[in-house]
């Protein structure tokens, strides 16, 4: 589907334009204001003019064909006018109307569908219904539904959400400029993952920026970010439903379903996505790489400001952001001391006193300074920018700064207040045409610098892109092996596992019990009882023929009162494995995004501390370890307050051979369990394991 003709429209029809406030009307007063003489049409049966412009009586009626129709009206005519649009060569349309899926309603449901197929039929891309619209800015089209300040907007960031009103949230923020806009509404013809296409293929569109409720082509979005990577343009993602009611209110307002939060943060890591938590995050950190010039080379900060209270508040917080503050080198020290007041002491984040703000030519000697240390990517000025300039610095600071960021091997600038004041707009402007960024006050300021940090640290080579999506012929079933049927599966991918053997009666128990050698574990073994602890099923250590013999009828025994109907295969008689770590190693199959693969702190604790990590199958190497990095319980596999490190190696080489079946049997299986899996100074076996499948599988 193309969507120049939505998008990029070279005349539009406005249906239903009327001159009081609401859709109809508002839209008119923005095609008046911003769009160019002849590219739009008013139509209205009951009007012949609006604003002094012709208004014609239909859209049969206009004088010239046009690319795309504006219906502000009803829902009941919605497809009636799409049918005349197209007979108009519109393949293009923007649907406002609501009581489609959204209201949750049977009827609504089907005039979503009626409208779908009416789409279908005409080849027409329609924007919403349920939405505001969009504007063009560099094509200076305005097909939007709100009014708005009058100014200039025209910038890099393309805009959509499938919140209008968010949408004009932003467009008033002075600080946010746009190439595009786009008010997504329930996108049931053109989705989400169409207008972020349309984003990335965008020349005039630096950056993408989302505020996304839900996915409807899960396939299109990985093709999407996948692209995005690769050419290495941002997208920077406000995804509502962190929370349940989150998710709650997002199906509510679009009829998209939310999807599991922890899924799409795996969807994000693996393709570069910067995800934010509110609007204030997407607003700046959109307009961050929007302006800058250059991405930094090493993700890693120097901070220069007037005041010991600054440098102090800098430091703190950006510390608690997980901003990193390399230490300067001692060539960058000794110049520092040079240019600095005797009484400054020259660190990272750096006290310049106000000394040299006053001078021009020393503050840039001070700016070229620190940008020239080799361990810094980029530097943070801390400066508050009032609105009325009352401290003559900035008129000192600003040149330096213009100065500095064109000359050759300069590195990113960009300028942080202290406190919200509304900054002077003159100098905003010139600072930010220089490519110097302005940030939001500190703890904003830090989690946005915090987010280009991991940006640069992103390599698309770091990750297996191919990601192992549901197919069509995915199962419907749900089938548990028992623990002996899942080790088998296990083994045929080289996972290490304990030696173990199903008993059927006492005397087999003894036999594989005196071949393993004791201490033994005993287990009932059945697929019906997953969790056989629960239930009496498990004895450890046991050291002799006698003990294997009792629990062996006692296991059966309790198996059969706790779970009468439970079908028992025998009792697992395994080798007792030295106790190690305990991690977890296991696949849950998303119905969106296929099999993803888990790792965290095992047994009992991964419940309780829930320290895990989550990637899309199939993982890299890379990515194993990404994943063992980023666990808070990292530390106890590194050799923690003495004790010897781990084998990581082993852990990652089963992670990435767990995603490996999970990809081979992508369309099966539901479930993999690997719980606990001990992690030792040379090597990891898995104690206990579950597969869970459509089928039985063999």
């Amino acid at each position: 589907m193309t969507l120049d003709k939505l998008l990029k429209p070279k005349k539009i029809c406005i249906v239903g334009a009327n001159e009081k406030a609401g859709f109809g009307g508002d839209t008119s007063r923005n095609a008046i204001r911003y769009m160019p003489e002849g590219s739009y049409y008013f139509v209205n049966p009951s009007r012949s003019e609006v604003f002094g412009k012709p208004c014609y009586e239909s859209i049969a009626d206009l004088p010239a064909d046009i690319d795309m129709a504006v219906l502000c009206t009803p829902q009941n005519i919605v497809n009636d006018l799409l049918l005349q649009a197209a007979a108009k060569g519109a393949g293009g349309a923007v649907v406002y109307a609501s009581g489609y899926r959204e209201a949750g309603t049977a009827q609504g449901i089907a005039n979503q569908n009626a409208l779908r197929e009416t789409a279908r039929k005409t080849g027409i891309a329609v924007m919403g219904p349920n939405c505001a619209g969009y504007v063009n800015y560099p094509g200076r089209v305005y097909p939007f539904a709100f009014l708005s300040e009058e100014r200039d907007r025209k910038g890099t960031v393309g805009m959509v959400s499938q919140s209008g009103q968010l949408c004009l949230s932003l467009m008033d923020s002075p600080n946010m400029r746009f190439s595009y806009i786009i008010s997504a509404g329930n996108c049931d013809v053109v989705q989400m993952e169409d207008y972020m296409e349309f984003l990335v293929d965008d020349e005039d569109t630096q950056v993408v920026s989302v505020y996304m409720e839900g996915v409807r082509n899960p396939k299109k979005l990985v093709q999407v970010l996948k692209k995005a990577a690769e050419i290495r343009k941002p997208v920077v993602v406000l995804k509502a439903g962190r929370s349940e009611k989150g998710q709650n209110l997002a199906a509510g307002h679009t009829g998209s379903l939310a999807g599991s939060d922890q899924v799409f943060d795996a969807v994000f890591s693996k393709f570069g996505v910067i995800r934010v938590n509110d609007l204030e995050e997407l607003l700046y950190t959109s307009q961050m790489f929007a302006v800058m010039k250059n991405l930094p080379q090493k993700p890693t900060f120097a901070s220069m400001n007037l005041s010991g209270g600054e440098t102090g508040i800098c430091a703190d917080v950006g510390s608690l952001e997980g901003v990193e503050y390399p230490d300067f080198t001692e060539k960058t020290l000794a110049k520092l001391k040079e240019l600095l007041p005797a009484y400054a002491s020259p660190s990272n984040p750096l006290d310049m006193t106000a000394t040299l703000s006053y001078d021009t030519e020393k503050y840039a000697q001070a700016l070229r300074c620190v940008m020239g240390d080799e361990n810094v990517g980029m530097v943070v000025v801390g400066y508050t920018l009032l609105e009325e300039i009352a401290d003559p610095a900035i008129e000192y600071m600003a040149p330096a700064m213009e100065m500095v960021v064109k000359e050759p091997g300069a590195k990113p600038l960009a300028m942080m207040p202290f406190v919200g004041n509304t900054r002077n707009p003159q100098y905003a402007a010139r600072l930010e045409a220089a490519g110097v960024a302005l940030l939001p006050p500190p703890v904003y300021a830090f989690k946005v610098l915090r987010y280009l940090a991991d940006y640069v640290k992103y390599r698309a080579d770091d990750h297996d892109m191919n990601v192992a999506l549901p197919g069509d012929a995915v199962g419907k079933g749900r089938v548990a092996h028992s623990e002996s049927e899942s080790k088998e599966l296990l083994a045929k991918y080289g996972i290490p596992l304990t030696q173990s053997s199903v008993a059927k009666s006492e005397e087999e128990a003894v036999g594989y019990a005196e071949a393993f050698g004791y201490p033994i574990v005993m287990k009932i073994e059945s697929a019906d009882i997953l969790h056989k602890s629960d239930i009496g099923g498990v004895k450890l250590k046991l050291q002799n023929a006698g003990e294997v013999r009792r629990w062996y009828n006692i296991i059966l025994e309790n198996a059969k009162r706790h779970c009468p109907d439970a079908a028992i295969n025998g009792v697992l008689v395994q080798h007792m494995i030295p106790y190690g770590t305990e991690v977890i190693v296991g696949v849950k199959r998303d119905a969106d995004f296929g099999p993803t693969v888990l790792v965290g702190l095992g047994g009992v604790f991964v419940e309780a501390f829930k320290d895990t990590a989550l990637c899309l199958a199939p993982v890299s190497r890379k990515e194993a370890y990404a994943m063992i990095d980023s666990l808070k319980s990292s530390k106890l596999l590194k050799g923690y307050r003495g004790s010897a490190p781990l084998d990581i190696d082993a852990l990652a080489d089963a992670i990435v051979v767990v995603s490996n079946m999970a990809v081979a049997n992508k369309d099966t299986i539901l479930e993999i369990d690997l719980n606990p899996m001990f992690v030792y100074e040379k090597g990891v076996c898995a104690a206990d394991a579950v597969v869970v499948a459509t089928r039985r599988l063999v």
